[in-house]
This record gives C-alpha cells, sequence and structure tokens, in this order.
C-alpha cells in the first residue's frame, strides 16, 4: 500500500489525473441533490411568495447586514423551541434567494418574530435599539424612517425572481406597485392584494408618514416571518422533515 502511495506522490500527472477525480466525485455528491430539491422539499400548505413590500423590506436587511447578527434558523432542540416556537421547515424557506438562516446570533433568531411585537415597537427598536432593550448592542437605523423606499423597478424584480423558480404570476407581476401601495395604505381596497397574498397584513407600518419609507418595507418583512405556516393545522407526521 505504501509502495503505491510512494509511487503516486512521484508522479505529478497520476496525482494530478486522481486529485481532479476525487474533486469530481465529491462535486458531484454536493451537485447532483441539488436537481431534486423540488422533490426533497415537502409543500406546506400556506406558504407564499413574499409580497412585493415585504420583497423590498428583505432587500434592505440582508442590504444594512442583519443576518450577519440573527439568524432565522430555528433548531430542533427544546431549549430552541421553549424561546423561538416550533423549529424550522424546510418549506419556511423554499423562496428565499439565498436563505436567511445565519451561523451566528449576536441577537435573537427572528424566524419567528412576526406578529410578537407591534409595528411601533419594530420601528422605534431600530430607530434606538436601547430605548427599547436597554442591553443591546445593535446599531440603530433612524434614518430608515425618513428615506423613501425606491420600488420603480419592483415589476422588474419579481419577474427575475421568476426566472430562478419563485411562482410569482403574471397577475403579480402586472399589480406588484398596486400590491405594495395597497399593502403600506388602509384606506386602500386591499382585498385584490390580499388574494394574491393570502393573510398579507395592512398597515402603515412607519407610523402616519405620508410617503412610503424603506421602515415600512423593513417592518412589513419583519412581521411576516414565521407567521404563514399554520402549525396547529398540519398532521404530526407531515413535520417530520
Amino acid at each position: 500500500m505504501f509502495i503505491r502511495h510512494e509511487t503516486i506522490e512521484k508522479n505529478v500527472i497520476l496525482m494530478l489525473v486522481l486529485t481532479l477525480i476525487t474533486v469530481s466525485i465529491g462535486g458531484l455528491v454536493q451537485i447532483i441533490p441539488l436537481f431534486t430539491v423540488e422533490t426533497t422539499i415537502e409543500r406546506i400548505d400556506g406558504m407564499r411568495p413574499y409580497t412585493p413590500l415585504e420583497l423590498m423590506g428583505r432587500n434592505i436587511y440582508i442590504r444594512e447586514g442583519c443576518y450577519l447578527c440573527h439568524s432565522q434558523q430555528i433548531r430542533p432542540f427544546k431549549d430552541e423551541v421553549e424561546r423561538y416556537g416550533h423549529y424550522s421547515l424546510a418549506a419556511e424557506s423554499m423562496y428565499d434567494k439565498p436563505f436567511q438562516w445565519g451561523s451566528k446570533r449576536t441577537g435573537p433568531d427572528l424566524a419567528r418574530v412576526g406578529g410578537r411585537y407591534s409595528n411601533d415597537w419594530h420601528v422605534a427598536h431600530l430607530a434606538s435599539p436601547r430605548a427599547v432593550v436597554p442591553e443591546s448592542v445593535m446599531p440603530a437605523y433612524p434614518f430608515l424612517a425618513n428615506r423613501p423606499l425606491d420600488y420603480s423597478d419592483i415589476a422588474q424584480h419579481l419577474r427575475t425572481l421568476r426566472t430562478v423558480g419563485t411562482p410569482y404570476t403574471d397577475e403579480m407581476i402586472a399589480n406588484a406597485r398596486a400590491d405594495l401601495e395597497a399593502q403600506v395604505d388602509p384606506d386602500r381596497d386591499p382585498t385584490a392584494m390580499q388574494k394574491r397574498y393570502p393573510r398579507a397584513p395592512v398597515a402603515k407600518f412607519n407610523g402616519e408618514t405620508t410617503t412610503i419609507t424603506e421602515m415600512d418595507a423593513l417592518v412589513a418583512y419583519l412581521q411576516m416571518l414565521g407567521t404563514l405556516v399554520q402549525f396547529g393545522d398540519i398532521p404530526p407526521d407531515r413535520l417530520k422533515q
């Protein structure tokens, strides 16, 4: 055995060929399963693509680096489930490109933060974290409340995501701007928007400002995290993912 190993080490071409074969096998083992991802993620009732407003909020969440300190993955451990809620399911991240599971928790996990606090709480927390949570080390984002949201290309954004598998329909794309504006305006009829995006909340997330701000979008995104799946309606055998 050692003699054969010595032969390989002394023959550069042979070692290169064997190395390429080994790397190729390792790569295929990782890549091939990705082509069956649609069959390995069990569909769960309630999951839907992000609304245009939530999608813009997710973009801001990523832009500001929130994922560096907050994970969005509750592991199936007793202490995590007791603190954060039901462990995360693969289906809950099926429309996340890229996913926001995270690898570090300087702050709490946000997988099920939606609905736990009011819109006003989120606005106050983002504007001045220590005014709400004295021990927080989170940076402040007060500028979000005053910065108008640029959603001029929202339809193109939805169209691009459709090319990578997110099931945005032609109707959703055509009404992207209208749906975004309807979700943040309680005085408008949200029926059509909520038909396309079930259980999408309608509110002026950033208080009573007349302009749609980046704060509106980010709070809308935070408020939907973990709210789509109704675990009480899912048979226990379907939760074994």
